[in-house]
């Protein structure tokens, strides 16, 4: 099937939205724990942040409040959430430590992994879970996949 339109329904960019109960203060977490930069926010007169746009290296992630009125909510307090935000960073050891210092929660230790990257996992004081990874080697898919499979093996699937 030939799509005449293809060029105007072709994904131009993808953008994280994260939603908060205080969107000022993971603004000012993200910015401790990770360097984000702000571009702009957009706040009520009452002081709710609607819209902020972060700065991630070159990615953007987009925060807010939540708008419950409107069906916005952020992460249960006491739920896990079903997604993650992977940063790739020169070194996985130092913003880790950066980002518990920052409040975040330490999920996994620093440690290498079968896909060529060292990794870690925390938590924001948000809810938000963040993978954070600097690649130790290359690694092409086939010999991941071969080494997935050994972990399974061996009953060791923690990744």
């Amino acid at each position: 099937m030939t799509n005449s339109n293809a060029d105007s329904i072709q994904i131009k960019e993808v953008f994280p939205y994260l939603r908060t109960r205080d969107a000022a203060a993971a603004i000012d977490f993200y910015q401790q724990a990770f360097g984000a930069v702000e571009d702009f926010r957009l706040t009520e007169p009452g002081g709710r942040i609607g819209h902020a746009e972060l700065k991630f290296g070159a990615a953007t992630i987009m925060v807010s409040d939540e708008y419950p009125e409107y069906g916005i909510h952020a992460p249960a307090e006491s739920a896990l959430t079903g997604s993650a935000i992977h940063l790739h960073v020169q070194d996985v050891d130092a913003m880790t430590q950066q980002a518990v210092q920052a409040g975040a929660t330490l999920i996994m230790e620093p440690a290498d992994q079968f896909y060529g990257e060292r990794a870690a996992k925390i938590r924001d004081p948000f809810g938000h879970e963040w993978l954070l990874g600097s690649e130790i080697e290359k690694v092409t898919p086939a010999e991941m996949q071969r080494r997935f499979n050994a972990m399974f093996e061996e009953g060791d699937q923690e990744c």
